[in-house]
Order: C-alpha cells, then sequence, then structure tokens
C-alpha cells in the first residue's frame, strides 16, 4: 500500500471541534487488517430509538458490506443501531467469501453489543479482490467496545482513513424554538472519486428526532448537490456508502420540510465533500466548475462533468496554464447540447471567451496569473437556456500517479 506522508496543501488547518451528538459513541482500534501500527477498525453505536438513512454506491460491482447496507436501510427498529467501517480491504469482488465476512462481523458486533443483527451495517475501504481477515476484526470488538466514548468521533475520523492525508469532518448546529441541535459528519475519501447515488464513506449524526422516510427523503436530495457533485478521477468506487443517523436526543422533532434543518444538513454535507476533493491524490488546486444558460439542468450538468473530469484541463490546472481551448473541447464531446457561437467562458470573474471567439478584453497574462491561485473557478454559460449545475473537482499532478502506481505494494 502506498505510503501517503505529505498532507495535501489544500486540506483545512485543523480538524474541526466536533460536538458530543447525544446518542452516539465512538471508538477506533488497531486490528491490523492491512496496515500495521495505524487504527484501521471503527465502531460507532447509536442509542435506541435512533434512526438511519443512507444512499449507496450503483456500481454494478459493489462490495458485499453495500448490498447488506441497502438490505437493510429501510428497515425501522428501536432498539439502536451500529456501524462498524474496517479500512485497508475493501471485501469487493471477493464472491461468497465476501457475504460470510460481512455475516460473520455483522453478527459478533450484534452479540457483542446486546443489538439485532438487522441493525448492524457495515463498510469497507480499500484494496478490492482481497478476501477480508474478519477475524482479525472480530477479535477486537470488545476493545473497541470498551473505548466507545461520545467524544471520541475524531478517532474515528482517523480510523476510516486510507489514502487521505487528513481527517475530514464537519459540524453544524440550528436553534429550534429555544432548543439546540446539533449535526455533525466525518468523511475519508481521496482517489477513486466520480460518485454515483453516494460517494466514498460518509457518516453524519445528529440529535434531532426524525421520521426515517423524512431523513431519507432530505438525505436523497442534497446528495445529488453535494457528494454526487464532485470528482477527483472519475471513478466510482464499489464501496460507497454514506450513512444518517438521528438519534432524537434533543428532543427536536424535525420534519421534511424543516428549511432550516435541511441548509444546516447541506452546509456539512457539502463542506465534507469540498474536504474529500480538497484531498484528491496528488491535488494541489480545487476547482469549482459552474455552468448556466444551458438547455435544462440535466445538460448543465454533462456539461461540467465532462470539464471537470478532462485530464486535459485538470493537467493544465495543474500546470497553472490558462488553456481555455480545453474547455470548448470538453462542451463540444459532452454530448449536450452546445452552440459554439453562444459560449461565454470565465476564469473567475475574467471573461476569456464570448461570442465564438477570444474576448477582446482578455489577455494571457490575466488568465496565467489568475490560475495560479490555490482556489478556481470556471464558468460556462451555454446561451441556450435557464439550465445550470455546480461541481466540484481538482487538479491532475504526477502525485495521483505515484499514489496509485503503488497502491498495492
Amino acid at each position: 500500500m502506498a505510503t501517503i506522508t505529505a498532507v495535501s496543501p489544500l486540506a483545512p488547518a485543523s480538524f474541526p471541534d466536533l460536538p458530543v451528538i447525544d446518542g452516539v459513541e465512538f471508538a477506533a482500534v488497531e486490528a491490523g487488517v492491512k496496515y500495521q501500527n495505524r487504527k484501521d477498525v471503527t465502531l460507532m453505536r447509536l442509542a435506541p430509538g435512533s434512526t438511519m438513512a443512507g444512499v449507496f454506491t450503483r456500481s454494478a460491482t459493489r462490495s458485499a458490506a453495500v448490498l447488506d447496507c441497502q438490505e437493510k436501510i429501510g428497515l425501522d427498529g428501536g432498539e439502536g443501531a451500529a456501524i462498524l467501517v474496517n479500512s485497508g480491504n475493501a471485501n469487493a469482488f471477493t464472491g461468497r467469501n465476501g457475504t460470510a465476512s460481512v455475516d460473520a462481523i455483522t453478527s459478533a458486533v450484534a452479540n457483542c453489543l446486546g443489538l439485532p443483527q438487522s441493525r448492524v451495517f457495515t463498510s469497507s475501504t480499500g484494496v478490492i479482490g482481497e478476501a477480508l481477515p474478519h477475524d482479525r476484526i472480530t477479535a477486537k470488538l470488545d476493545e473497541a467496545r470498551a473505548a466507545l466514548s461520545a467524544s471520541a468521533m475524531q478517532d474515528a475520523a482517523d480510523g476510516i482513513r486510507t489514502t487521505d492525508t487528513f481527517s475530514k469532518g464537519a459540524t453544524a448546529e440550528i436553534s429550534v424554538d429555544g432548543q439546540t441541535v446539533k449535526i455533525a459528519g466525518i468523511a475519508k475519501g481521496s482517489g477513486m472519486i466520480a460518485p454515483d447515488m453516494a460517494t466514498m464513506l460518509v457518516y453524519i449524526f445528529t440529535d434531532a428526532k426524525i421520521a426515517r422516510p423524512a431523513l431519507q427523503s432530505m438525505l436523497s436530495e442534497l446528495n445529488e448537490i453535494t457528494f454526487n457533485a464532485i470528482t477527483v478521477d472519475s471513478d466510482t468506487s464499489t464501496s460507497d456508502t454514506l450513512l444518517l443517523g438521528a438519534t432524537g436526543a434533543s428532543g427536536v422533532e424535525i420534519s421534511a420540510d424543516s428549511t432550516e434543518f435541511r441548509a444546516a444538513l447541506h452546509g456539512v454535507m457539502q463542506d465534507l465533500a469540498h474536504q474529500v476533493v480538497k484531498d484528491g491524490e496528488g491535488a494541489t488546486k480545487f476547482v469549482e466548475i459552474n455552468v448556466t444558460g444551458a438547455a435544462n439542468d440535466a445538460d448543465a450538468r454533462i456539461h461540467a462533468m465532462a470539464i471537470a473530469n478532462s485530464p486535459l484541463i485538470k493537467t493544465a490546472v495543474a500546470g497553472e496554464d490558462p488553456n481555455w481551448g480545453r474547455v470548448v473541447m470538453a462542451i463540444g464531446k459532452s454530448g449536450a447540447a452546445a452552440d459554439r457561437d453562444l459560449l461565454t467562458i470565465r476564469f473567475g470573474d475574467i471573461v476569456v471567451a464570448e461570442n465564438g471567439w477570444v474576448s477582446p478584453t482578455y489577455s494571457e497574462e490575466t488568465g496565467a496569473d489568475y490560475m495560479k491561485q490555490a482556489e478556481l473557478n470556471i464558468g460556462v454559460d451555454l446561451g441556450l437556456g435557464d439550465g445550470t449545475s455546480t461541481v466540484w473537482t481538482c487538479d491532475l499532478t504526477h502525485g495521483y500517479i505515484e499514489i496509485n502506481a503503488d497502491y498495492r505494494s
């Protein structure tokens, strides 16, 4: 496995001060699943009365853990819940062995915590195609249970990492009728990032009281404009999982149409999604792509992703080259409606091209200076309609090759 030493230059200055979410406890232990001398198994326990929602990868080769979670996520239960995550091994493309490993782990966690097996969710992340040594995980459950603490969410964030260069966390707090509602989440993800229905591994918790249908509806809707709107390398993982748990411990009831709670959850999800992009393997630039004026929102999304996933654009960004012709190329190849002579392209506030030609006010020097920034915005207006889309990506550097060429060694 490739050794990651340098922290991404786009990383936050520090891990956020996450609040205690009443009704959730965390622990991370060393099990030696793949890595040595680092925490690689994380246990999270939710109190009785908690509701769960989730979205998962739509990959045709999704892992045994994902398939198991998908079967369970729609079940209601008042007994509480648990989430067990291991890093270093994806338990994907492992056939019957993968299913047996999930069954062994969920059964052991259920027995350890006194829960029904149907309320135990698992995630595995790491190398694909290698049998999961699940006995190393189950052997550590008693240790993990003893270490469970409401204040150990950062340990959990550390324990779910693979090639991540920093641990990812985000939080929000709102007041409802004078009572405080808290939201906090953690995520892992660095490469193999082009979510399709979910993302990487993400676990978000709130002490709000929310019925499962409302929780699921809100999560699915917000997922489309956060985690499903990011890409590092255009590759969708076999293991993408996003779980949201609401403990109800605050006693504050939240309905599906609560705009304030929705906005706070959106903020946490977007923050975590951006952190994943900023930790893109080898990344040195964070890029927001705004497409407007498309024939419809679906076309806008197609254009935005064509730009975000173009290796030519991503390498130009890495080299700080304002090569706007590559943006024209990406729009033209996307398959969505476009008219060359109606296009407007901007780098930040700089109008680069318009009316089918380079803008008369644009200078290469100005564009080159703009590309030196760590965070960039590429804007495209199609001039065809009201369709819009915003996605986020990073540059493509030699560091990405180094990490992935050595990933299994």
